[in-house]
């Protein structure tokens, strides 16, 4: 448990600090600055397609194919190739504003801002994620919050005395990160010599890939599918996804401590699985707080708050569940198999996107858990068996569903 709080304590930076300046610039500069957080959301998951491949994937087969050279690969392939990519949305930021339907004259620096930043978080992120696989997380968690607290001070120091001039705030905030940054890769960068193996690294994750592909154009169609309905919706999803979204970036800690000890044959089921639902706890516990504190700050319509965050807790409850077996059918079982069925209940998740309702999102996130959460106990339960003490063996019989 304490491996996971210190992994879900930098997840929780990561995710809380982008929310919380977010709020900082709309009191101090303009309060619509805000909805930047809505306008950049489906590019968080450009973030986790390159942290899947050349983070995660590459961290895995350093473990899985005694390859000291894969991190450090991985890690140089992904600052390239992270870097054409984000520079790409940069250079057409106007067009993604329009197609997500809001003002470019309103959005366009703190838009690119953004982008900029997601990218330097995204290489610090690589040699975090790097710490961890060495276990040394207590040295990620003192960088983590450097970075963080860094970020956010800058942020509303510069804020604060250039109220009225874009500019200097974005450059000196990116900078000051960026130099952070920089520090960072020169005392955590090994010696090592360049290898691909990409597609060993995309095997490794390839769940978390293709799950991230499909909520990029999830969120991006189903997003601009449900503003149509109106401000009460838009601000009933906007508000729900605030007091959320960190909660769901720090859940993910259950697959990143998971994966690790897979990969080093540390794995205990029952362990893991009580661990999630013991942080489980402490994130709905948060929820009510910032509901509490927060809703008096919004006008909303309480029903549909309700019914989006309804929506939520289903998917929180169930999650542990099929997530913490899914890392391990990928890794032991069958990467190609585990993929497929994620692919198919993303696959349904997206085709709900399309509907001309204002929960479609949710009602779509709900029935592809509910898909997973049975299939996965289906596959796992078919192939493996979990003992008393929560350590995974083979079964020999392949008739049982659910242990």
């Amino acid at each position: 448990m304490k491996r996971l709080l210190k992994v879900s304590f930098d997840l929780t930076l990561l995710s809380l600090i982008p929310v919380l300046s977010w709020f900082t610039l709309g009191l101090l500069v303009d309060k619509t600055l805000i909805n930047v957080f809505t306008l950049i959301y489906p590019i968080q998951f450009i973030w986790y397609i390159c942290k899947s491949i050349f983070s995660t994937g590459a961290n895995i087969s350093k473990e899985k194919d005694k390859s000291n050279n894969s991190t450090m690969s991985g890690i140089v392939i992904g600052t390239i190739t992270s870097f054409i990519i984000f520079s790409f949305i940069v250079l057409n930021i106007d067009n993604y504003i329009n197609f997500m339907n809001m003002s470019t004259e309103l959005y366009k620096y703190f838009a690119i801002y953004a982008v900029i930043q997601l990218y330097i978080q995204l290489i610090f992120n690589f040699y975090i994620e790097k710490l961890y696989y060495e276990e040394k997380n207590t040295l990620a968690n003192k960088y983590s919050l450097g970075f963080n607290l860094l970020n956010f001070i800058i942020l509303t120091i510069t804020a604060l005395i250039f109220k009225n001039n874009y500019i200097p705030i974005i450059i000196i905030t990116l900078s000051v990160i960026l130099i952070y940054t920089i520090i960072v890769i020169i005392k955590e960068s090994n010696k090592f010599k360049l290898e691909f193996k990409l597609l060993n690294y995309i095997k490794y994750d390839s769940v978390e890939l293709f799950n991230n592909i499909a909520f990029f154009f999830i969120f991006l169609f189903g997003l601009s599918n449900v503003l149509e309905f109106g401000e009460s919706y838009a601000t009933a999803l906007t508000f729900v996804a605030l007091i959320t979204d960190t909660q769901w970036d720090v859940y993910t800690s259950i697959t990143v401590v998971s994966k690790i000890d897979i990969a080093k044959n540390k794995f205990n089921y029952i362990e893991h699985r009580n661990n999630a639902y013991k942080l489980l706890m402490l994130l709905i516990i948060s929820i009510s707080i910032m509901f509490l504190i927060l809703s008096k700050s919004y006008d909303l319509n309480i029903s549909i708050v309700l019914i989006f965050l309804s929506f939520e807790i289903v998917n929180f409850l169930i999650y542990p569940i099929y997530r913490i077996k899914t890392c391990y059918l990928q890794l032991e079982y069958s990467a190609i198999k585990t993929t497929i069925n994620k692919i198919a209940a993303s696959t349904s998740r997206l085709a709900f996107s399309f509907w001309k309702n204002p929960y479609c999102t949710g009602i779509g996130q709900v029935f592809s858990s509910l898909y997973q959460f049975i299939s996965i106990n289906y596959i796992f339960n078919k192939n493996y068996k979990i003992d008393s003490s929560g350590n995974v063996s083979k079964r020999a019989l392949k008739w049982l569903i659910f242990s």
